[in-house]
């Protein structure tokens, strides 16, 4: 790794890298491989889809250095199958997966040396799949592109896993019954910035979503999937069309049984998880967020002693331990990157 930067001061935040990959189609023509070019802005007409209508989409994954001198993706075509998936929800033409994941094995190879070391962060990975062209009217825009940055960022957890406390909304949800929330359209995401902000100036780490129709039942923590534990039972919300299906939680929910846990996917109550004996969120980002107490109203829950609970951090161990190559990949998870 040629590229003098210091590891260990990395955060989860951008750092420009050296190249791109952009590939382009209108909405009657195949994809066709795209091409790779130096990082940089790009020029786009302001009648764009994509600028006037929010059509578009995007992903986040991880490429890690590992314990065998690899450089491995995480079940890359989970994230190409779910692009595929919001292209046919936001009308837009799926990128195949076969274009999709040799795009990202040539960003990461033309930025190698951009990946950290083996427990000193990750590469993460952004593909953004937008409708580009001009378009005047709610329509499906003409033309398209497929764009892939990436950026190396440190350990979500610095000096080990931190436990967060969470407060639960009865004023705002993240998405409502037939529409978009089970996709990861760009839209879904500025909303939750006012009140994810409120809840941080309040001394909360995120705000826990409930469900829009009854607001009973918890969807999502923030941007990221909900799990709960009572009696060595783990509960988690099930995939109505308003949860992001995170390619995390369906990673735990295969861990978890294969370990010998019973997963539940259930509507699950606040009332429920605030009962419960351990809780955690889980995404791409921090892979597993133990949460310490959860704060409804005037009603305040902290699980155990506030720490990360032990089955909470057993499987956070596992999962990353596949990730980085110290424990053995039993599901066939692992991508190797050509290099």
């Amino acid at each position: 790794m040629a590229k003098d930067i210091d590891w260990d001061k990395l955060t989860f935040s951008l750092t420009p890298t050296d190249t791109m990959y952009v590939a382009e189609t209108t909405g009657d023509e195949p994809w066709m491989p795209g091409d790779l070019r130096p990082y940089g802005n790009i020029s786009i007409s302001p009648a764009a889809g994509v600028l006037n209508y929010g059509q578009g989409l995007f992903e986040g994954m991880k490429a890690y250095r590992t314990a065998r001198d690899r450089v491995v993706f995480f079940r890359p075509d989970e994230n190409a199958r779910r692009m595929q998936r919001g292209a046919d929800r936001l009308k837009m033409p799926p990128v195949p997966e076969s274009i999709f994941i040799d795009a990202v094995e040539q960003v990461v190879q033309a930025n190698i040396d951009w990946v950290p070391p083996m427990g000193r962060g990750a590469m993460y990975v952004r593909p953004l799949l937008m409708g580009s062209g001009p378009v005047l009217g709610v329509s499906p825009a003409p033309s398209y592109s497929f764009m892939i940055y990436v950026t190396p960022v440190g350990p979500y957890f610095k000096g080990g896993m931190r436990a967060i406390e969470l407060l639960i909304s009865d004023e705002f949800h993240r998405a409502a019954p037939g529409g978009s929330g089970g996709v990861k359209a760009i839209g879904n995401y500025a909303p939750g910035m006012m009140p994810s902000k409120m809840a941080k100036a309040q001394g909360y780490a995120e705000v826990i979503y409930l469900d829009a129709r009854t607001s009973t039942y918890i969807e999502e923590v923030g941007a990221a999937n909900f799990f709960c534990i009572k009696d060595k039972v783990l509960y988690t919300p099930e995939l109505t069309g308003t949860i992001l299906p995170g390619i995390t939680r369906d990673s735990i929910i295969a861990l978890a049984r294969h370990m010998g846990y019973e997963v539940v996917e259930e509507k699950v109550s606040a009332e429920f998880a605030m009962s419960a004996d351990e809780a955690f969120c889980c995404g791409t980002a921090a892979v597993i967020s133990p949460i310490g107490s959860i704060t409804h109203g005037d009603n305040k829950v902290t699980y155990g002693d506030g720490t990360p609970g032990t089955i909470t951090t057993t499987l956070y161990d596992k999962l990353t331990g596949i990730q980085n190559e110290t424990e053995e990949d039993i599901f066939g998870w692992l991508h190797e990157i050509p290099l």
